[in-house]
């Protein structure tokens, strides 16, 4: 039985694979309890189902494979920003998954698990010249978002050779989702060139006909909360441009397009909806040239393939009531949950309620809040919500976590970054646990705060 999550749909019917996923994650949870993993001392981790991801990167493999020609190259790279964990860039790699790269830092994560450079994507808006120095001299793809950038390029390209496959990122401008903060291709947005400014189109032509080394076109257009035919408008708007170019130039310039990532992930049920098939369905549809084999392609999914496969499991510390309503104070908050924090309306989480064995919770429904350790009065994961009560010492599943929550820790009263573990199954029937991160020590808390500078002021 999966934990009850109080979800506000219960006409919704996830397919059998989401119900796997619930069954494995009831699994997990109770095994992190009975082996130690969690518990008074540590009142908080993470969770990684190591099936679920595995499934997710076959998806998305199989989806793209069933729309497009055989033999057309595709390459899809992780967005390391959802999930910066090694561990879990290695297994991807392994799943067939390169990386998209946003920062040095990043880059390091993505060569420390293994993953080549020529599976490596960087994307930025703010890349400085030694960025795009290392990234050429290691033959990594390099998307540049403008035309300074693309001056900075030139002279690199012309001081030394380099194999790394070279493209510009443009702004199709065809409009923003539900999320103003995650829509890249509004009018405005600060990526790319943006097609449709004065000028802007002739100016990107004209930049692939002087430079017969530019063969990719990057858009992105959006990301949670952005409806699948915009996104496809997006794509179509790209595909076309590049057909221009390559009208123009006289020859097939363009090889490959780069048509992002940003596939919305339902934060209401365990079925991942829509879906990678669905996607590439429509984009064929909608832009059937894309998929002929005339043009590699490039993938840049990031929250898709891990948002479902993640838990934040932490114990309810206190459970109390103020002004009739139930209050269960986690150790889950702002610390791992920011967005959903300080906007809820946009990134609503389902929370799990397990006992204190690491059961699910059965009982009638009792709205309350589940909030967590900051202290702050809005430090809430969810408010008004209607769950099996939550006692002293039974535990809240913060779901479809994978993606983001385990990457935008806030350093709130110095809470500490929580351990997380994948699990999977043992060799009878049980469960499994691999660490993917160790939790953060009180010295190490110290040592970022300016611990070993402790005396740095006093001579000012």
């Amino acid at each position: 039985m999966a934990a009850h999550t109080g979800d506000t749909d219960p006409t919704e019917r996830a397919p059998d694979t989401a119900s796997d996923g619930g069954a494995r994650r009831d699994e997990a949870v109770r095994a992190a309890v009975e082996q130690g993993l969690v518990g008074p001392a540590t009142p908080i981790i993470g969770l990684l189902d190591v099936t679920g991801i595995r499934a997710a990167a076959a998806a998305l493999h199989a989806a793209f494979d069933a729309v497009a020609a055989p033999g057309t190259p595709v390459l899809h790279a992780f967005a390391v920003k959802a999930t910066p964990l090694v561990p879990v860039l290695r297994l991807l790699h392994k799943a067939g998954i390169g990386a998209e790269v946003a920062s040095p830092g990043e880059l390091a994560l993505a060569r420390a698990a293994g993953v080549p450079p020529s599976r490596t994507v960087l994307d930025s808006p703010a890349k400085t010249p030694a960025e795009l120095r290392e990234a050429l001299a290691l033959g990594i793809a390099v998307n540049a978002d403008n035309p300074q950038e693309l001056a900075r390029i030139d002279a690199l390209v012309q001081s030394a050779a380099t194999r790394s496959p070279l493209g510009l990122r443009v702004n199709p401008q065809v409009g923003g989702g539900s999320i103003e903060a995650l829509s890249t291709a509004t009018a405005t947005s600060k990526f790319g060139v943006a097609l449709r400014d004065e000028g802007a189109r002739e100016w990107v032509v004209q930049a692939y006909l002087d430079r017969p080394w530019l063969t990719r076109l990057h858009a992105h257009s959006g990301s949670q909360g952005m409806p699948l035919e915009l996104m496809a408008r997006g794509v179509a708007e790209t595909y076309g441009l590049a057909e221009e170019i390559n009208a123009r130039a006289g020859r097939r310039q363009i090889d490959t397009l780069d048509i992002g990532g940003g596939l919305p992930v339902n934060f209401t049920a365990d079925a991942q909806s829509p879906t990678y098939g669905e996607y590439a369905r429509l984009l064929a549809a909608s832009v059937p040239g894309l998929f002929d084999g005339r043009y590699g392609l490039v993938t840049e999914f990031g929250r898709s393939l891990l948002a479902k496969h993640g838990v934040v499991l932490a114990r309810v510390e206190y459970a109390k009531t103020a002004g009739g309503r139930a209050i269960a104070v986690t150790h889950a908050g702002v610390q791992v949950a920011a967005r959903t924090v300080y906007a809820p309306a946009s990134w609503p989480l389902r929370v799990g309620a397990y006992d204190a064995k690491g059961r699910p919770k059965a009982g009638p429904d009792v709205v309350q809040d589940v909030a967590g350790p900051a202290c702050f009065a809005g430090d809430l994961l969810a408010e008004g919500r209607s769950l099996p009560l939550l006692e002293q010492g039974d535990y809240a599943a913060v779901l479809d976590t994978g993606a983001y929550y385990f990457a935008h820790h806030y350093a709130y009263n110095s809470l500490a970054r929580p351990g997380i573990y994948g699990f999977g199954p043992d060799t009878e029937g049980g469960v499994r646990f691999a660490t993917v991160r160790t939790p953060q020590t009180l010295e190490e808390i110290v040592a970022e705060s300016g611990g070993r500078h402790v005396g740095g002021l006093a001579g000012l």
